[in-house]
């Protein structure tokens, strides 16, 4: 059998029509989706990780973060626009690069959103417990940390991954609903620490400013990467926007400006106002409020923590959904991913078996672990899809495009190569684990996959009408 072998667009569109996905979500459900993702775990959590390793130069990470994720975000318009299917850099990579790659990929988006919905359930824990502490209410520690913490599981983390996975199951009309709030709630939050923390910014904080160079930077900006998830989110609502040329790219750049602009103004006003060496990693930004003696802008920007990271959930486990959906709907992982539940028009299977490992995950292994993973899915999906750009212009020239990249071959040639000097930067760890994730993915293709592929069908068709 062929490996390499693609899928058409046409058939990608049949097997879309087949799913009966409700079609209800607008440019600014996609977006609202977008910045959920985004907005969240990144700047509640990933901005102190980062500090960490980079010092008061993690301003810079993030603009460095927020250079590459916008020049990508010009190729996933493209594509999307192009391919307006469920699936994100999966879809695009099994029409462009054929059916082991897309099956590589698919599994980097696996363990992309698995992880990142572990990483902002981990970090809500730690939030809420915090937020709790501040009002005297305390929960044993063994319940409220992964074993490698001292602890026996992270019940906090588990019971809103489980919780948020209903909501899901339950119908995506509500959910986006749910999350259009929150996102309101959490910008604002955002907002007040940003006013609340500006005039208590210690410039002396911000010396040195590069403590660990170009490499600190360089690393920071890896580690934080993830937080730009968002973007490939917004690329599998394709398949549920009314109108998806126009929808899609609407969401994106919308979400792409309000994102950048929030990231480095909060990381600008938390080293400012804290020395990079004591800002709490878990707890940063209502920790930092704290510190200056502003406990009730703390306890309210920690309780918008808790809400926004509810939204992150959301985005990123509706994502990894519609992920396996598609990869089922193929025949590279079992069926029973792409069943569809006739109340609620979800794909109730791939939506529960998603929420319970990722409950799992989130309770037994600490933050710093998940998301050093986790950047990792992300840069690799990233750099695919802008090198689908460049090849789709050379083998389908004439394929009418909607919205068009500008700078073709640059720009994406540009993100590459960003992309990939993140990648260098990530700890030796983290590249084994993703080796392994990758081992696992290849043995599945190679085992089931290949064997029960929905090609073999369209293969025997071709040869049927050949004889």
């Amino acid at each position: 059998m062929n490996v390499f072998r693609k899928k058409t667009l046409e058939s990608m569109l049949e097997s879309a029509e087949k799913s009966h996905l409700k079609k209800n979500l607008k440019a600014k459900d996609i977006a609202g989706l977008g910045i959920g993702a985004v907005v969240g775990v990144g700047i509640f959590v990933a901005t102190g990780t980062g500090a960490h390793l980079a010092g008061p130069a993690i301003i810079v990470s993030f603009i460095l973060a927020a250079i590459v994720a916008c020049l990508c975000g010009l190729s996933y318009c493209e594509l999307s626009t192009m391919f307006p299917v469920s699936g994100s850099t999966y879809s695009y990579a099994y029409i462009t690069f054929g059916e082991l790659i897309a099956m590589i990929v698919g599994w980097c988006l696996t363990a992309e959103y698995l992880v990142a919905c572990s990483a902002v359930a981990s970090g809500w824990s730690g939030a809420f417990v915090g937020i709790l502490g501040s009002f005297n209410i305390t929960i044993p520690h063994a319940i409220t940390a992964s074993p490698s913490k001292g602890g026996i599981i992270d019940l906090p983390a588990i019971i809103i991954t489980l919780g948020l996975t209903y909501m899901l199951y339950y119908g995506m009309k509500e959910s986006s609903r749910v999350n259009n709030i929150i996102v309101c709630i959490k910008l604002f939050i955002i907002v007040l620490f940003i006013a609340l923390g500006v005039s208590h910014i210690n410039v002396a904080n911000y010396k040195p400013f590069a403590p660990f160079g170009l490499r600190g930077i360089f690393g920071g900006a890896a580690t934080i990467f993830f937080s730009y998830i968002g973007f490939d989110a917004i690329s599998t609502t394709a398949e549920e926007a009314e109108n998806p040329n126009k929808d899609v790219p609407r969401g994106l750049f919308i979400c792409l400006a309000v994102v950048s602009i929030l990231y480095v103004s909060v990381a600008f006003v938390l080293t400012g106002m804290v020395p990079f060496k004591e800002i709490v990693s878990e707890n940063a930004v209502p920790a930092a409020l704290a510190r200056v003696g502003i406990r009730w802008g703390s306890a309210l920007v920690g309780v918008g923590a808790i809400l926004g990271m509810i939204s992150t959930i959301i985005a990123v486990l509706y994502g990894q959904i519609r992920v396996f959906m598609v990869m089922s709907r193929d025949g590279l992982i079992p069926k029973a991913f792409s069943k569809i539940h006739e109340k609620h028009k979800t794909p109730y299977i791939a939506t529960a078996v998603t929420g319970i490992v990722a409950a799992i995950i989130a309770g037994l292994l600490p933050l710093d672990i998940i998301v050093n993973f986790l950047s990792t899915g992300t840069l690799i999906s990233f750099s695919v899809v802008s090198l689908a750009v460049i090849v789709l212009r050379y083998t389908m020239p004439d394929f009418k495009r909607i919205y068009r990249c500008p700078g073709v071959p640059v720009t994406p040639v540009i993100t590459i190569i960003c992309c990939i000097a993140l990648l260098s930067q990530l700890k030796t760890i983290t590249w084994i684990g993703f080796i392994c994730w990758l081992t696992i993915g290849l043995i599945v293709y190679f085992t089931y996959g290949i064997r029960n592929s929905s090609l073999n069908g369209e293969e025997k068709l071709d040869k049927e009408k050949t004889v």
